[in-house]
């Protein structure tokens, strides 16, 4: 019989059958070693457990550790546990792993990423202690409702309710792992009504679109101006509008145009998807409210804490339309997920805790001055658009001037990452050309040497 594994303290597979005696133990050690298996540093298991579990004497044992010590691979002192040694070479058996290329761009301005610095450290981690006393094994550990934890449902009603003018009970909420997760629950809940056909802002967000284009949609664009989208192109059964401080563009919808919105999609049927992907970071005096409030059951309000605390939380949700709750249901459990209770429990400590809100609040200070510091350093020749909300600004390049390629590989000369407004079409061009700024990804210390290497990259260009 093979023996392939101890499990004493670790498992670790060996590949070993006790016919091959001390010899093959050693071969099998040695293989795990040279393999990868044992890396440098770990520590085996002490002689007298390994020869239980392998069901041989101890002595056997013993002897083929002393044999790999005095071979290389083993460290052996007496009181302390039995180690692999660093190996000076790469042994034969493992192919060389390529390296990943790193990142060449020492400055970050690409838009729609936060400053991964402010995330607040401390008060999540005295949160997450709150939370694992508190909370039921079962509560945080097992498979939970399918729309997520009630707790951070109710939390998230509330505050909704209270700072974007949402329209949420708990039932009508639905938990998600980001933006890009909702978008393929919803693609997957609208074939399931049989909608076949979604329509994106033009110009939007490609990822976005090609989730619904991988889920067997057609995509269609509407064409987006300083006022928002163009109502009056939008005719098909499903929109994806992000109304409140349009991507890329900035733009806001016009109150005339949310109210023709709505009415069109009252007449026609149309399911609305509101990203309200950074609807927190409002910097001028004017409140936009969500476009859900007009018509709760027409539109599919989407948020996310990726903006406002990080990405990598990977926590959204969305407030469904009645009639969509159960097509939620049933799309969520066709896909097999299952909601990560505690980091959610955790948010929805902080957002009762008037934490959320008070992270918020310092964020968009910060935001809003690295926003006007920014607009006070660039030339005359660039327009800024979009500046009164968000987490970027577009800055529009003069027509007959460099082409946005030729200011992103200058930018790129200088370490410095942006976005171009040509990755954002969905219709074929020739389109106006300009720069998408994201302002709020930098640390706080980086932000001044950040800016200065932008301006650098658009003098060598203008």
């Amino acid at each position: 019989m093979r023996v392939s594994w101890s499990s004493s303290g670790s498992d670790l597979y060996l590949d070993w059958h006790p016919d091959s005696g001390r010899l093959g133990l050693a071969d099998a050690l040695r293989a795990a070693i040279r393999e990868g298996r044992l890396g440098p540093r770990s520590a085996l298991p002490s002689t007298r457990v390994l020869a239980r579990d392998l069901g041989i004497a101890r002595g056997t044992v013993t002897r083929v550790y002393a044999q790999l010590a005095a071979e290389g691979y083993l460290r052996t002192s007496q009181g302390a546990p039995t180690t692999v040694r660093s190996l000076h070479h790469t042994p034969a058996a493992v192919p060389p792993v390529p390296a990943v290329p790193a990142a060449t761009a020492r400055w970050d301005l690409r838009p729609c990423r936060p400053d991964p610095s402010a995330f607040p450290r401390q008060q999540w981690l005295t949160l997450t202690r709150r939370v694992m006393q508190r909370t039921s094994p079962s509560d945080l550990f097992g498979y939970g409702d399918e729309f997520g934890p009630l707790p951070l449902r109710a939390a998230l009603s509330r505050y909704l309710a209270r700072a974007r003018g949402v329209v949420a009970s708990p039932g009508r909420i639905a938990l998600c792992a980001g933006f890009s997760h909702a978008m393929a629950l919803l693609c997957r809940a609208f074939r399931n009504l049989g909608i076949d056909e979604i329509a994106f802002e033009d110009p939007g967000l490609a990822s976005l679109r090609r989730v619904a284009a991988t889920a067997g949609h057609r995509v269609v664009g509407v064409p987006v101006d300083e006022s928002g989208i163009d109502v009056s192109a939008v005719h098909g059964p499903a929109l994806v509008v992000t109304p409140a401080h349009q991507f890329p563009t900035g733009a806001t919808l016009a109150p005339e145009r949310r109210s023709e919105l709505v009415g069109r999609a009252g007449r026609n049927g149309t399911l609305i998807v509101e990203d309200d992907y950074d609807g927190e970071f409002r910097f001028d005096r004017r409140q936009v409210g969500a476009l859900q409030a007009l018509a709760p059951e027409r539109v599919v309000y989407a948020g996310t804490a990726s903006k406002t605390l990080a990405p990598s939380l990977r926590i959204g949700w969305l407030v469904l339309p009645r009639a969509l709750v159960e097509p939620m249901r049933v799309a969520i459990a066709e896909t097999g997920w299952h909601q990560p209770a505690l980091d959610q429990l955790v948010l929805a400590e902080l957002i009762d805790s008037g934490g959320y809100d008070q992270h918020v609040r310092r964020c968009r200070a910060a935001y809003r001055r690295r926003r006007d510091r920014l607009l006070a350093a660039m030339p005359d020749y660039l327009t800024p658009r979009g500046i009164s909300a968000g987490l970027h600004v577009l800055l529009s390049l003069p027509e007959g001037a460099a082409s946005e390629q030729a200011v992103l590989a200058a930018a790129r000369r200088h370490s410095v990452e942006l976005g171009v407004l040509g990755d954002y079409w969905v219709s074929e061009g020739p389109h106006p050309q300009g720069l998408v700024v994201g302002f709020t990804t930098p640390a706080e210390h980086a932000f001044g040497p950040t800016l200065d290497a932008f301006l650098a990259a658009l003098r060598e260009v203008y």
